[in-house]
């Protein structure tokens, strides 16, 4: 049986991904961004980090545009919404983390938002306590796609790879978790699953609970 489960953030756990779409909507009407290539960037850039973020926005917009400058203003309109209205939480995932904790699976969450944010916001639903342990995207040189926030959650639980489940909802994600070694699951959220999605992940499924068959 698997001894852990690792948790991406935004998409997994919080009903927030729609949120950040639509704030990248917003953004790009500011600059007069066609919102069909927006669409492409956002599907691109979901669970990555912002240097690999900022090389896709450049090969769809150019450089003229300073990425860094724009991201700001993406991340605080989700976080006017997030003050305002608060994230939701997603279908089942409550349930399943009491589920596992009442197994002895330990549980934590490796995710590229900053420490402060995933936080508080993980505190506003009463839900921090069920992770025994956190990786943030500054924790690691390299972010999703690549491999290392995975391996530092699984080092930091004290399990080999191999031992753990992933849960991811992006592209990037899904080749980090696979790439690490761990079991991943895709629970899909706005991104469809793809080629590459089905090379790295065992599992696909609509909701979260799903995976509660992995530990039966």
């Amino acid at each position: 049986m698997y001894q852990a489960v690792v948790f991406d953030m935004d998409g997994v756990i919080f009903d927030s991904e729609k949120i950040y779409r639509l704030c990248e909507l917003e953004q790009g009407r500011k600059y007069h961004l066609p919102e069909d290539k927006i669409e492409i960037l956002c599907e691109r850039i979901a669970g990555g980090t912002k240097e690999g973020n900022r090389k896709h926005f450049e090969e769809l917009f150019g450089t003229e545009i300073d990425y860094y400058t724009y991201r700001e203003g993406v991340i605080q309109g989700v976080d006017r919404y997030a003050e305002e209205h608060g994230l939701d939480l997603k279908q089942g995932v409550r349930e399943l983390l009491i589920f596992l904790k009442e197994r002895g699976i330990k549980i934590a969450l490796a995710t590229s938002t900053r420490r402060e944010r995933a936080e508080k916001h993980l505190k506003s639903h009463n839900i921090y306590d069920y992770f025994d342990e956190f990786v943030f995207g500054d924790m690691v040189s390299k972010g999703k796609p690549a491999p290392d926030i995975y391996l530092k959650a699984c080092e930091k639980l004290g399990v080999k790879a191999a031992d753990a489940v992933a849960v991811e909802d992006s592209v990037n994600g899904v080749i980090s978790a696979g790439t690490a070694g761990l079991y991943t699951v895709m629970v899909i959220d706005l991104i469809q699953p793809n080629d590459t999605v089905r090379q790295y992940a065992g599992k696909i499924c609509d909701v979260i609970t799903e995976i509660e068959d992995l530990f039966s």
